[in-house]
């Protein structure tokens, strides 16, 4: 008899499957020990199974049903009897309800209060639930707040908590935070994902609580709300920040105070994220300890701020990302000229002239990821970097390689490309059909197992959002399945715009 891996080893192994849910989903059906172990990871965070109310071609619908169907069946008895003395009757008679067979709520490590929101209003206004004729908001706002004390009571310790007002602005204020639970559920909460205008006794309640929260995710909506600025001052040890900020007007005065509190973490920030229409970019000098920028700015404007950085040695900076367009290559090229060298990581992710890809083959020998676009004539600047960054191990090709002769380039990077490299991630669109890439990635592979010493490689295709996308990602893998079989590549993947990487299987 085959005899049971220990569960330290499976959780282990179970650990890395945590973004790959429906592998994970299918080793609950194994026995009760993998079931039991794959659940709490499962749970911890349910907020990020794919599913939408929106887009409903592309993602599963009946995933908010089963979530909070799953959490109605845990409520405490007390719970259920309020929501059925007001009308919101959970079970039906003539069904006999099992218990479940886990505390599910328990596992969870993040919580998601519009994802709750949410999936409650899809249920309710989708009949899934029987219910009076109450209105829905009344609903809504009953049932998320048994759920949310719930959670508050079952939830030991809470690792990230989500609070956004929503596009919409349908998100209820339900006071969860003035329960006396929330005190040991959140005092150690490690991120906080809020817009800046949910209401002030949220902000003032929960500075109360957090004082060593690490990663803060401000969106800065019509106002900010009394209390923030109390919520960012009090903590201690912030170390991930993102600012995120879409209205295009320029009248920022009222923001000034939040840059000027976030002076505090000038020694200790390492992360910064800036999302924004138009921000000024002269308060990033304050953190020379910055490890990764990415800054994603629409405005063109932001980038004459630009100014005040180029100068500025920030000697820790390993990551840099550029996720909109930059309108002064000039500035950007001195500050790489200055920071390049300690630069693990880069990425541009718009058009831009040649100087820039020159520019990085000359100042950031030390890259180990890339993702930039080549253009026409550019072959010989690829040829550059890949001679003179020895360590990159991973080339993301972003649109703009349709100007480039497809077969040259990958005779160039299957020739040229330095002896760690091991990973390539292109974007299909630049083909124009999935049959088109298929066949150049036929010479690559042709040209790769010729390296010596081979080392495999990991390929990952980025699709779009069109319906029948997966139908015709299936349809022109045969070339991919056989350098599979081959023992050519290691791992394949597929993945969305702006949207998580997930794994294909044959």
């Amino acid at each position: 008899m085959p005899r049971q891996l220990p569960s330290d080893c499976l959780n282990e192994i179970f650990e890395h499957l945590e973004d790959d849910k429906i592998t994970l989903h299918s080793c609950l059906l194994v026995n009760r020990l993998f079931c039991e172990i794959a659940i709490k990871i499962l749970w911890r965070n349910i907020w990020n199974f794919k599913y939408s109310i929106i887009y409903k071609p592309y993602y599963r619908t009946h995933v908010p049903s089963a979530i909070i169907n799953t959490l109605i069946a845990c409520l405490p008895n007390e719970s259920k009897n309020l929501l059925n003395d007001n009308g919101i009757f959970l079970i039906n008679p003539s069904i006999i309800q099992k218990p479940p067979l886990f505390n599910y709520p328990s596992f969870c490590k993040v919580l998601s209060i519009h994802g709750i929101d949410q999936m409650i209003h899809y249920i309710l206004e989708n009949n899934h639930l029987l219910i009076t004729t109450k209105s829905l908001k009344f609903n809504k706002y009953l049932l998320s707040q048994e759920i949310l004390k719930m959670f508050m009571n079952q939830i030991s310790s809470l690792k990230s908590l989500n609070y956004y007002s929503g596009y919409s602005k349908k998100v209820q204020n339900i006071m969860f935070i003035h329960l006396p639970e929330s005190k040991f559920c959140l005092s150690n909460l490690f991120e906080l994902n809020c817009s800046s205008d949910i209401y002030s006794e949220f902000f003032y309640q929960i500075s109360q609580i957090c004082h060593n929260i690490k990663s803060l995710n401000i969106k800065f909506e019509n106002f900010i709300s009394d209390g923030l600025i109390d919520l960012i001052s009090l903590q201690n040890n912030l170390k991930s920040l993102t600012l995120r900020y879409y209205d295009n007007k320029n009248d920022l005065s009222n923001y000034n105070i939040i840059y000027s509190t976030l002076s505090k973490f000038s020694l200790i920030l390492t992360k910064l994220r800036i999302e924004a229409y138009y921000l000024p970019l002269s308060f990033i000098s304050n953190f020379l300890n910055l490890q990764e920028i990415i800054l994603s700015l629409e405005s063109e404007d932001s980038f004459d701020d630009f100014n005040h950085l180029q100068f500025i040695n920030f000697k820790n900076l390993k990551i840099l990302k550029f996720l909109f367009k930059i309108s002064r290559i000039n500035l950007l090229i001195k500050f790489l000229e200055i920071n390049g060298k300690n630069l693990l990581e880069f990425c541009i992710d718009y058009d831009h002239d040649y100087s820039l890809n020159l520019a990085i083959a000359k100042f950031c020998p030390n890259l180990k990821i890339l993702s930039t676009i080549f253009m026409n004539n550019e072959l010989e600047t690829l040829k550059l970097i890949l001679n003179n960054c020895k360590y990159l191990e991973n080339i993301k090709v972003q649109n703009g390689i349709e100007d480039l002769d497809n077969k040259e380039f990958f005779e160039t990077l299957a020739i040229y490309s330095p002896k760690n490299f091991f990973k390539l991630e292109i974007d299909y669109c630049s083909f124009g059909s999935l049959k088109l890439l298929c066949e150049k990635l036929d010479e690559f592979f042709i040209n790769w197992k010729n390296r010596n010493p081979l080392k495999l490689i990991s390929l990952i295709i980025v699709t779009d959002y069109r319906e029948n996308i997966d139908l015709e990602v299936n349809e022109n893998m045969d070339i991919i399945k056989k350098y599979m079989n081959l023992g050519i590549i290691k791992k394949f993947r597929t993945r969305k715009y702006d949207d998580e990487e997930c794994w294909n299987s044959f």
